[in-house]
This record gives C-alpha cells, sequence and structure tokens, in this order.
C-alpha cells in the first residue's frame, strides 16, 4: 500500500513477476476489480521489494505426494 496500490494489485505484479507465469488466474466479480487486476501489469517491483514480500514465506515439503 506504500506504493498506492492494494495488496490485491501487490500480490499480482509479484506473481507476473515470476518466471514462467504467464497467465494468472483471478477471481474478478465486479468490474472495478478486472480494472484493478490489469492494471497490476504496470507495477514494476524492485528486487528488494521482491524480496520483503517473499520473507515470511518458509519452504515446507509436499505432503502426500509419491
Amino acid at each position: 500500500e506504500e506504493k498506492g496500490f492494494s495488496p490485491a494489485q501487490i500480490a499480482l505484479a509479484w506473481l507476473l513477476h515470476k518466471p514462467g507465469v504467464t497467465a494468472p488466474i483471478i477471481g474478478a466479480t465486479k468490474m472495478h476489480h478486472l480494472e484493478q487486476a490489469a492494471a497490476a501489469v504496470d507495477i514494476s517491483l524492485s528486487e528488494e521489494e521482491i524480496k520483503r514480500i517473499e520473507a515470511p514465506y518458509r519452504p515446507h515439503p509436499v505432503l502426500g505426494h509419491q
């Protein structure tokens, strides 16, 4: 939000920065949700911002996969 965007927009912008992600699926049910999601394409995140977003994540093994 410090950049002036919603958390959903930042999350979508982060996802779009990930290699291999070409078409994230969004759950827009209203036109303004779709407009906000489309605006995320133009959000640029620095490496430092990406690191801050990813910092809380702790990898864990996938369970139940054979």
